[in-house]
């Protein structure tokens, strides 16, 4: 406490209104009753305030968080649920893809098959061939020969040729003994 607290303290000790006081403009009787009924308002006001029953009042939440309580619980359930449909579609996918290979590989196995028949088939037909051939075989020998002894009689003849074709004119200018 000050000093002048304390003196002010001292003037006022014991005397309850402010007319007692030694104070020129509280000492005017106007005045003096403007405070007294300001007083006696003050007064009843804070006796009724005091003696009215209080009830609890909840304190006010923040509504922002309410809000953003259920906007994150909303986006929980919409992520949840776009996984699920997402996880969905990728297994959907892959039973078709599966189910793509599996015929593919079907009818890989189908032209398999067809082409090992037609290769038997083609293998049975050759046999058949040869058989056949082979009961012939006297006669092609035969005509092999003559077709290869008849080649070979045509080769002897172009390359046993003394002038080739090209210099015939020149070799019938010089006689058989050599002199023109």
């Amino acid at each position: 406490m000050s000093k002048s607290d304390k003196f002010r303290s001292d003037r006022l000790a014991g005397k309850s209104f402010p007319s007692e006081i030694d104070d020129p403009i509280v000492a005017d009787p106007i005045m003096s009753g403007a405070l007294k009924h300001f007083k006696a308002s003050v007064d009843a006001w804070s006796a009724s305030a005091y003696s009215r029953p209080k009830s609890a009042v909840r304190a006010a939440q923040h509504s922002w968080r309410l809000a953003a309580s259920w906007a994150l619980g909303c986006l929980l359930v919409a992520g949840s649920l776009a996984g699920g449909l997402y996880e969905r579609r990728q297994r959907q996918e892959a039973v078709r893809a599966a189910e793509i290979k599996a015929e593919t590989q079907k009818a890989a196995q189908k032209i398999d098959l067809a082409r090992a028949a037609e290769a038997e088939q083609h293998l049975s037909l050759t046999r058949v061939a040869t058989n056949i051939a082979t009961s012939r075989q006297p006669r092609a020998v035969k005509r092999a020969a003559n077709s290869d002894e008849d080649l070979l009689a045509t080769v002897d003849n172009d390359v046993s040729r003394q002038v080739p074709a090209a210099m015939e004119p020149l070799a019938q200018m010089i006689d058989g003994n050599g002199t023109n």
